[in-house]
């Protein structure tokens, strides 16, 4: 095995929060920011409030903007109407919550800026000088401005991101179709690519895939987990899976 992948592979397609760029973190708290927000006024003062580590991690990482407010929404017993894709933000539709927290995120991040995971930049540098192709694979509709916020926009061969699924008709994680898209786009078989996330959602969609090769990328000590939801292999950083040879200093 070449950096920890099968010889029959070809490419790696990579998910984007919490494995190319560190801001997880931040969708998490807006997420949180946002659905607080909601669950106030339809509960009042003694409301139960949104958590990260099981409302994010098990309803909404990973999956598209509109999908991840549906499922939160239905384990609280709440119902709103989808509304219109462009509706207004607002508290009283799916999504009008989503463009809330995406206003909410994007704000965060023009402030912030972004930070990227030096492990994987290291693992994408290794896997470009041995010839393979990279495919970056989200459901953000904020894909190129992150990574261009964090200089890495030029590191990918081809791009499937929330704006691509939506024109496309793909559907997103826990499905497969996006990764498989990008499979197509780079002209490879699914079998001859690896898929790379750190969201249980995006072990579903390679296990479903029937991916070449599918690696767990552990941000938040959920190793048993990413394996249950389909990983081949799992690491804390992927700059573990670097041969000695190709190692480079980091960016």
């Amino acid at each position: 095995m070449v950096l920890g992948l099968p010889d029959t592979v070809r490419a790696c397609l990579f998910d984007l929060d919490g494995v190319i760029t560190d801001t997880a973190a931040v969708h998490a708290a807006t997420w949180k920011e946002t659905f607080d927000a909601l669950l106030q006024e339809h509960e009042g003062a003694g409301f139960r409030p949104f958590t990260v580590e099981t409302d994010y991690r098990k309803l909404v990482d990973g999956r598209p903007r509109a999908d991840g407010v549906r499922a939160f929404l239905t384990s609280r017993g709440i119902e709103l109407p989808d509304g219109a894709p462009d509706a207004p933000m607002g508290l009283d539709t799916v999504h009008g919550l989503g463009r809330w927290k995406s206003a909410l995120f994007e704000a965060r991040i023009r402030s912030e800026g972004v930070t990227v995971c030096q492990d994987t930049m290291a693992y994408l540098a290794a896997a470009r000088d041995r010839g393979l192709l990279t495919a970056v694979v989200t459901s953000s509709a904020n894909c190129r401005e992150v990574l261009r916020s964090a200089g890495a926009e030029t590191l990918f061969d081809a791009w499937i991101d929330g704006l691509v699924a939506a024109k496309r008709g793909l559907r997103g994680k826990p499905y497969p179709d996006t990764f498989l898209a990008a499979a197509r786009d780079l002209g490879q078989r699914p079998s001859e690519c690896a898929v790379f996330e750190d969201a249980l959602a995006g072990m579903d969609a390679g296990r479903s895939g029937h991916f070449g090769w599918v690696v767990g990328i552990d941000r938040v000590s959920q190793a048993s987990a990413l394996y249950a939801h389909g990983a081949d292999t799992v690491v804390a950083d992927l700059a573990t899976l670097i041969d000695t040879a190709d190692r480079r200093p980091l960016l």
